[in-house]
């Protein structure tokens, strides 16, 4: 239960590639994020990613009209059919090929795939459990290269594809009788797009030319006849007394027949006489004469006729259909627009650009942003979460730092001043204050509260700063340099340079300040950790001789112990008070890397060059965290040394490096495939570390893929505690009747069921709270606490929990102090909750009470001439008096009343 970490959040990165969707209300965007899929609530303002991951990068996502079902395929053509209700996998399927799109009719009975050069038609699952959910109806050929893009009519009986031979093909659900499949040309270039007309077969296509062409059909949908049986069902009709053999081998006959239809470029013209027939009514062209831009992406709102197009430069254009006339043009991102999505009013329409990693959401009409978010455009390398534990910073080879709000998930604030990478991020004990250091040569300090960069810290001489630390007491800035050996040490309020260490012979790899002592540990390649005693002047009190360089050096919480990581995969332990070392653990064989593509070693032989590069200690102290340069983050006990569990934070073998052996298809006798193809791969084969974690009740690492949140997740596990045979659900609620709170309670956190756990801490009076509280052991308060917590997050009685939290905590204070250690992820995960309220609440009252003073003062304008007389009159001030009288209401302190509010 203390280790039953799992995925909770995909943070850092909004968008990778792929197609995006709005949900049926409209209120959220499903963006494909590498091998995972996340659901940006604009409504709420919140994020959260699914708990599941295909094994490639995801290509496309096609999402059932009722928004209850999306099909997620990746670029190995592998399928989930997974459930966005109860956020599961329902379904795997592999469709034997790279898929390009996928889309549901709207009647959520089919839907096509559409896979090389032909489409596919697929029963779509239904509600009933399903032996294969993925049934098979019809294959459509007809094109002769990539088919890239779908459109179905409104009534389901038609859909559209285009392909990259600049051909679209109009195919019937059903057998049309009066319906062939030709190919429409009129364009030079790959089809980007086609569109079917509100209640019309009427056909828009789109060329990656920036050609659009109009199609007029000449039958309305209502005019399609149903072909009439023929083959074994004709003879069905006609002769039911058949022999049954026969009929079998007529149905497979027929089955072939009807499963597989082939479309003709160029029928003849009596095959087309008397059947429906398209023609080209308008041309019209995106780019002006002399200039040419791709167009990459376009989606169609049918309702208000809206056709939104995104092109290679970043600009997308908005025009009325079908007059073609331009509404507004744009530029959303210095890179090509990937995806274009548009909600069903038709207000916000989303743009995804792959190459940044953005996404945007965009109100057309008012002209404004709904969402702008954009992750790091080159590698995440360093993070470290606030005090109480509600934010996470980020720093980047790309020299910007990024503060996550771990709540909604979004970034709200991105400082730019670094002119180079970020190395090292972290806060000051305020939570208010932000330290970075760069390869710039600077260290900045960024304040949370006015979000500007008020302190710059320089060397006297150019040098690089690898890694960056603060004292507790939040005035001590200390920067490691790479390139002379050097420790700078800065004041925070005046911004002076202290001092300059020296002594290290090599590169400064990591620094950390004890928690409970002015003592400064420093780790360099010199194979030395050495404590500076900042009350004696700097001097190295202690030099710890290592036997390989060291990565990475931190403090327990206590400040006792001190842990370092090394080159050899180690893991050593020390007493910073006598330099002794009391342990060390191997690690060598948990971190498990694998073979890069252009490897000339065996991942078993390249493992030995690998370590960790990251270390924090988990609240308590009796376990630490590692990561490093492998797709595995270990949790070791500190006392054992041995391993307590093995996280997997990544399957995506779109990435290098992420199996262990090459695989055999790719070796040619040439050489390998990766050699020739260096495009293989859009990630350009680099995995990247995982530099810093975090303890408490959540762990977050900085990857790849993005910031990746793991947190304890208790929600289907039966946890009991100390149960026995008379610990029921039966005689807690009798207890509850007969008004034994403490028994119940106590029954209640022994069975730890939640349900029955709200329910006897709300049958409690508010004003027997007190009492209650002072009667619970010291052993079920952490527990208590814990469950108040959780509480805040979902439940409406506010001020209720509230009253138990000061209770608790007054009359348990002194008892919860001496547990300090154990008690730190509970407190964090407490205070956390209740500052999100309290910022909720406290925007509420400011808007409330600034709403009532202006119509108090409106109110009083009503009907008075402005006096001539001039400002500050005692008039006026008469009247600011009158306002603050009425307003005392608004500003009555929390001891004016006794009573919980209505």
């Amino acid at each position: 239960m203390k280790f039953a970490y799992r995925f909770s959040n995909l943070l850092g990165t909004v968008y990778r590639c792929g197609n995006l969707n709005f949900t049926c209300d409209g209120n959220s965007v499903i963006s494909p994020v590498g091998n995972r899929v996340t659901v940006f609530d604009l409504k709420n303002n919140k994020s959260d990613t699914l708990p599941l991951a295909t094994r490639y990068n995801i290509k496309c996502v096609g999402l059932s009209p009722d928004g209850r079902l999306a099909i997620i395929v990746d670029e190995g053509g592998d399928a989930l059919l997974a459930s966005l209700v109860c956020r599961a996998v329902l379904h795997r399927f592999h469709f034997k090929g790279a898929v390009h799109s996928v889309s549901f009719s709207p009647d959520g009975r089919k839907f096509v795939v559409t896979k090389g050069n032909l489409a596919q038609m697929y029963h779509a699952p239904g509600r009933k459990r399903e032996f294969n959910a993925f049934v098979l109806d019809k294959t459509y050929f007809g094109p002769y290269d990539e088919t890239t893009c779908i459109d179905w009519t409104d009534d389901s009986r038609c859909f559209a594809v285009g392909s990259k031979d600049t051909s679209t093909w109009v195919f019937g659900a059903e057998r049309w009788d009066n319906l062939i499949y030709y190919a429409l040309g009129g364009h030079k270039d790959a089809i980007v797009g086609c569109f079917f007309e509100s209640g019309s077969l009427d056909l828009y296509t789109l060329s990656q030319d920036g050609a659009l062409c109009v199609w007029q059909c000449d039958t309305p949908p209502e005019g399609l006849r149903l072909k009439a049986p023929a083959g074994w069902k004709a003879d069905l009709l006609q002769r039911e007394g058949e022999d049954e053999d026969e009929g079998k081998d007529e149905d497979e006959d027929g089955a072939e027949r009807e499963t597989t239809i082939r479309g003709k470029a160029a029928p003849a013209a009596e095959e087309q006489r008397g059947k429906v027939q398209y023609s080209r009514v308008a041309k019209y062209f995106f780019n002006k004469e002399g200039d040419f831009n791709h167009l990459t992406a376009a989606a169609y709102h049918k309702k208000v006729h809206l056709l939104v197009t995104g092109f290679a430069s970043g600009i997308f254009h908005l025009h009325e259909l079908p007059e073609f006339n331009l509404i507004h043009s744009l530029s959303a991102s210095d890179q090509r627009v990937s995806s274009i999505a548009i909600n069903g009013s038709g207000d916000w329409i989303a743009f995804g650009c792959s190459g940044l990693g953005q996404l945007l959401v965009w109100e057309w009409q008012s002209e404004s942003y709904v969402l702008k978010q954009q992750g790091h455009f080159n590698s995440m390398v360093s993070l470290a979460y606030s005090p109480d534990g509600q934010y996470i910073v980020t720093g980047g080879d790309d020299s910007k730092v990024k503060v996550w709000n771990t709540l909604s998930g979004f970034c709200f604030i991105t400082f730019t001043e670094h002119s180079s990478g970020v190395t090292g991020v972290t806060f000051t004990t305020t939570g208010y204050v932000i330290v970075t250091s760069s390869m710039d040569g600077t260290v900045r300090a960024f304040d949370l509260h006015r979000y500007r960069n008020f302190r710059t810290f320089t060397s006297p001489r150019p040098t690089q700063f690898s890694c960056v630390a603060v004292d507790s007491s939040g005035d001590i800035v200390s920067a490691g340099a790479q390139d002379s050996f050097e420790i700078l040490i800065w004041s925070m309020q005046t911004g002076r340079l202290l001092d300059v260490l020296s002594g290290h012979e090599g590169p400064i790899s990591g620094l950390c300040f004890n928690p409970m002592k002015s003592v400064l540990a420093s780790a360099s390649w010199d194979r030395t950790v050495r404590l500076w005693d900042m009350a004696d002047s700097w001097r190295t009190t202690e030099t710890l001789a290592l036997t390989s360089d060291a990565l990475a050096v931190t403090f327990r919480p206590d400040g006792a112990e001190l842990a370092v990581a090394t080159l050899n995969s180690q893991i050593t332990f020390w007493d910073p008070e006598s330099a002794v070392q009391t342990g060390s653990i191997e690690g060598r064989h948990d971190l498990k890397t694998g073979r890069k593509e252009l490897d000339k070693i065996t991942a078993k032989h390249s493992a030995k060059g690998k370590a960790f590069t990251a270390l924090c200690y988990s609240a308590d102290g009796q376990s630490i965290l590692a990561g490093g340069m492998s797709r595995f983050v270990c949790i070791y006990h500190v006392k054992e040394q041995i391993l307590r569990k093995k996280f997997e934070i990544s399957c995506n073998l779109s990435l290098d490096a992420m199996e262990e052996f090459l695989n055999r298809r790719k070796m040619t006798e040439f050489g390998n495939l990766a050699l020739i193809d260096q495009d293989a791969t859009e990630e350009g084969g680099v995995t990247i570390p995982l530099p810093g974690v975090k303890k408490g009740r959540c762990w977050a690492a900085t990857t790849t893929e993005g910031l990746l949140i793991y947190s304890l997740d208790a929600r289907m596990l039966f946890d009991p505690f100390e149960l026995d045979t008379s610990v029921t659900p039966a005689q807690i609620r009798a207890a509850l009747c007969q008004r034994d709170f403490t028994r119940a309670i106590l029954m209640a956190f022994r069975l730890n069921e939640r349900k029955l756990l709200q329910e006897a801490l709300e049958s409690v009076p508010w004003d027997e709270i007190g009492v209650i509280s002072s009667s619970l052991p010291d052993l079920y308060v952490e527990k208590v606490l814990e469950f108040l917590a959780s509480s805040f997050e979902e439940s409406r009685h506010l001020e209720f929990y509230l009253i138990w939290t000061q209770k608790l905590l007054m009359v348990h204070g002194q008892q919860l102090k001496s547990r300090v250690g154990t008690l730190l992820p509970a407190v964090q995960f407490l205070q956390k909750s209740i500052q999100r309220h309290w910022d909720d609440v406290s925007k509420l009252c400011d808007w409330n009470r600034y709403n009532m003073q202006y119509a108090l003062a409106v109110s009083k304008q009503r009907g008075l001439k402005r006096p001539s007389e001039p400002p500050g009159s005692e008039e006026e001030a008469d009247a600011s008096e009158d306002d603050d009288s009425s307003m005392h209401l608004l500003r009555r302190g929390p001891g004016d009343g006794d009573g919980p509010l209505a």
